[in-house]
Protein backbone atom coordinates (compact mmCIF):
# COMPACT_ATOMS: atom_id res chain seq x y z
CA UNK A 1 0.00 0.00 0.00
CA UNK A 2 1.52 3.45 -0.88
CA UNK A 3 -0.11 5.78 1.54
CA UNK A 4 1.75 8.46 0.25
CA UNK A 5 -0.25 8.66 -2.97
CA UNK A 6 -3.53 9.07 -0.82
CA UNK A 7 -3.00 12.73 -0.02
CA UNK A 8 -1.82 13.55 -3.13
CA UNK A 9 -4.31 12.69 -4.53
CA UNK A 10 -6.25 14.57 -2.46
CA UNK A 11 -4.49 18.09 -2.78
CA UNK A 12 -4.44 17.66 -6.91
CA UNK A 13 -8.44 17.56 -6.67
CA UNK A 14 -8.91 20.02 -4.68
CA UNK A 15 -7.07 21.99 -6.79
CA UNK A 16 -8.55 20.89 -9.81
CA UNK A 17 -11.97 21.44 -8.07
CA UNK A 18 -10.60 25.28 -7.39
CA UNK A 19 -9.61 25.82 -10.57
CA UNK A 20 -12.89 24.51 -12.66
CA UNK A 21 -14.91 26.78 -9.96
CA UNK A 22 -12.38 29.83 -10.69
CA UNK A 23 -13.30 29.12 -14.67
CA UNK A 24 -17.38 29.20 -14.12
CA UNK A 25 -17.10 32.38 -12.13
CA UNK A 26 -14.82 34.16 -13.93
CA UNK A 27 -14.68 37.79 -15.92
CA UNK A 28 -16.34 35.49 -18.64
CA UNK A 29 -19.02 33.98 -17.02
CA UNK A 30 -20.06 36.76 -14.92
CA UNK A 31 -20.02 39.81 -17.70
CA UNK A 32 -23.00 39.43 -19.19
CA UNK A 33 -25.68 39.64 -16.50
CA UNK A 34 -23.41 41.51 -14.21
CA UNK A 35 -25.76 44.75 -13.58
CA UNK A 36 -28.57 41.97 -12.99
CA UNK A 37 -26.20 39.99 -10.82
CA UNK A 38 -25.42 43.07 -8.59
CA UNK A 39 -28.59 44.23 -7.77
CA UNK A 40 -29.64 40.96 -6.70
CA UNK A 41 -26.89 40.47 -4.74
CA UNK A 42 -27.40 43.38 -3.15
CA UNK A 43 -30.89 42.97 -2.83
CA UNK A 44 -29.98 39.87 -0.98
CA UNK A 45 -27.75 41.34 1.68
CA UNK A 46 -30.55 43.86 2.53
CA UNK A 47 -32.48 41.08 3.28
CA UNK A 48 -29.79 38.99 5.25
CA UNK A 49 -28.44 42.23 6.57
CA UNK A 50 -31.78 42.24 9.48
CA UNK A 51 -30.96 38.77 11.28
CA UNK A 52 -27.55 40.44 12.06
CA UNK A 53 -29.01 43.34 13.90
CA UNK A 54 -30.68 44.08 17.27
CA UNK A 55 -33.06 47.21 17.50
CA UNK A 56 -33.68 48.81 20.56
CA UNK A 57 -36.67 46.90 22.32
CA UNK A 58 -40.48 48.05 21.32
CA UNK A 59 -39.04 49.86 17.79
CA UNK A 60 -40.43 47.63 15.59
CA UNK A 61 -43.75 47.26 17.27
CA UNK A 62 -45.94 44.10 17.58
CA UNK A 63 -45.33 40.95 16.23
CA UNK A 64 -48.00 42.09 13.67
CA UNK A 65 -46.26 45.33 12.62
CA UNK A 66 -44.46 44.04 8.99
CA UNK A 67 -40.55 44.41 8.94
CA UNK A 68 -40.42 47.66 6.58
CA UNK A 69 -37.13 48.08 4.18
CA UNK A 70 -37.83 51.30 2.57
CA UNK A 71 -35.64 51.91 -0.74
CA UNK A 72 -34.70 55.19 -2.08
CA UNK A 73 -33.87 55.82 -5.84
CA UNK A 74 -33.00 52.02 -6.52
CA UNK A 75 -35.84 50.42 -8.41
CA UNK A 76 -33.47 47.58 -9.73
CA UNK A 77 -32.94 46.76 -6.22
CA UNK A 78 -36.35 47.11 -5.15
CA UNK A 79 -37.93 45.08 -7.64
CA UNK A 80 -35.09 42.43 -6.79
CA UNK A 81 -35.60 42.93 -3.28
CA UNK A 82 -39.60 42.54 -3.37
CA UNK A 83 -39.09 39.14 -5.04
CA UNK A 84 -36.50 38.04 -2.11
CA UNK A 85 -38.77 38.58 0.52
CA UNK A 86 -42.12 37.09 -0.85
CA UNK A 87 -43.46 34.50 1.48
CA UNK A 88 -40.27 35.30 4.32
CA UNK A 89 -40.02 36.50 7.76
CA UNK A 90 -37.74 38.70 9.67
CA UNK A 91 -37.96 38.42 13.57
CA UNK A 92 -41.18 36.64 12.85
CA UNK A 93 -42.61 39.95 11.02
CA UNK A 94 -43.83 39.80 7.49
CA UNK A 95 -41.66 42.03 5.08
CA UNK A 96 -42.62 44.73 3.37
CA UNK A 97 -40.54 46.28 0.77
CA UNK A 98 -41.31 50.72 0.50
CA UNK A 99 -40.46 52.50 -2.48
CA UNK A 100 -39.37 56.07 -1.13
CA UNK A 101 -39.03 59.34 -2.82
CA UNK A 102 -37.33 62.37 -0.89
CA UNK A 103 -39.51 63.62 1.97
CA UNK A 104 -41.36 60.57 2.53
CA UNK A 105 -41.97 59.94 6.42
CA UNK A 106 -39.05 56.94 8.14
CA UNK A 107 -41.49 55.98 11.26
CA UNK A 108 -42.05 52.92 10.10
CA UNK A 109 -38.62 52.07 8.28
CA UNK A 110 -36.02 49.42 10.10
CA UNK A 111 -33.81 49.62 6.86
CA UNK A 112 -33.57 52.27 4.83
CA UNK A 113 -31.24 51.82 1.36
CA UNK A 114 -30.06 54.49 -0.63
CA UNK A 115 -29.39 54.43 -4.19
CA UNK A 116 -26.29 55.46 -6.21
CA UNK A 117 -26.49 59.57 -6.48
CA UNK A 118 -29.25 59.79 -3.50
CA UNK A 119 -26.97 59.58 -0.82
CA UNK A 120 -26.35 63.26 -0.79
CA UNK A 121 -30.06 63.96 0.13
CA UNK A 122 -28.98 61.84 3.53
CA UNK A 123 -26.44 64.85 4.99
CA UNK A 124 -29.46 67.26 6.00
CA UNK A 125 -31.46 64.44 7.90
CA UNK A 126 -28.55 63.07 8.84
CA UNK A 127 -28.74 64.35 13.13
CA UNK A 128 -32.62 63.01 12.87
CA UNK A 129 -31.93 59.62 10.96
CA UNK A 130 -28.77 58.75 13.60
CA UNK A 131 -31.14 59.59 16.62
CA UNK A 132 -33.93 57.06 15.33
CA UNK A 133 -32.75 52.78 14.59
CA UNK A 134 -33.05 53.35 11.35
CA UNK A 135 -29.63 50.64 9.52
CA UNK A 136 -28.71 53.41 7.01
CA UNK A 137 -27.44 51.39 3.59
CA UNK A 138 -25.78 53.07 0.89
CA UNK A 139 -24.13 52.21 -2.58
CA UNK A 140 -22.15 55.71 -3.32
CA UNK A 141 -18.25 55.69 -2.58
CA UNK A 142 -18.62 58.69 -0.01
CA UNK A 143 -21.80 57.13 1.41
CA UNK A 144 -20.51 56.05 4.83
CA UNK A 145 -19.06 60.38 5.20
CA UNK A 146 -23.05 61.02 4.34
CA UNK A 147 -24.81 59.23 7.08
CA UNK A 148 -24.42 55.44 6.22
CA UNK A 149 -23.96 52.89 8.38
CA UNK A 150 -23.32 50.34 6.07
CA UNK A 151 -21.86 50.81 1.98
CA UNK A 152 -21.48 48.72 -0.34
CA UNK A 153 -18.29 48.18 -2.66
CA UNK A 154 -17.43 46.66 -5.88
CA UNK A 155 -14.16 44.97 -4.99
CA UNK A 156 -12.42 42.90 -7.58
CA UNK A 157 -16.40 43.02 -9.53
CA UNK A 158 -17.36 41.28 -6.34
CA UNK A 159 -19.75 43.45 -3.84
CA UNK A 160 -18.27 43.75 -0.48
CA UNK A 161 -19.57 46.23 1.91
CA UNK A 162 -18.26 48.59 4.84
CA UNK A 163 -19.46 49.55 7.89
CA UNK A 164 -19.55 52.70 10.44
CA UNK A 165 -19.75 52.02 13.80
CA UNK A 166 -20.09 55.44 15.48
CA UNK A 167 -23.25 56.07 13.70
CA UNK A 168 -24.87 52.86 14.24
CA UNK A 169 -24.04 53.17 17.98
CA UNK A 170 -25.45 56.57 18.14
CA UNK A 171 -28.91 55.08 16.69
CA UNK A 172 -28.40 52.55 19.23
CA UNK A 173 -28.53 49.66 16.74
CA UNK A 174 -25.98 46.21 17.81
CA UNK A 175 -24.45 44.67 14.91
CA UNK A 176 -23.53 41.11 15.33
CA UNK A 177 -19.45 40.39 15.50
CA UNK A 178 -20.43 38.02 12.56
CA UNK A 179 -21.92 40.41 10.02
CA UNK A 180 -18.58 42.21 11.46
CA UNK A 181 -16.53 39.75 10.73
CA UNK A 182 -17.04 39.53 7.03
CA UNK A 183 -17.40 43.10 5.95
CA UNK A 184 -14.56 44.71 3.67
CA UNK A 185 -13.95 47.13 6.39
CA UNK A 186 -15.06 48.17 9.70
CA UNK A 187 -14.32 52.06 10.74
CA UNK A 188 -14.82 52.49 14.32
CA UNK A 189 -14.78 56.34 14.33
CA UNK A 190 -17.24 58.47 12.49
CA UNK A 191 -16.49 59.20 8.30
Amino acid sequence: MNTWRSPWRLRRGVALWVLLVGLACGPCAAQPDWPNDESQIKAAFLYKFAGYVDWPEGFLGSVETPFTIGVLGADPIADELVQIVQGRKIHSRSIVVSRLKAGDPLEDVAILFVGKGDAARLKPVRGTLQAQPILVVTEEPAGLALGGMINFLLVDRHVRFEVALAPVEKSGLRLSSRLLAVAQRVHAEGR
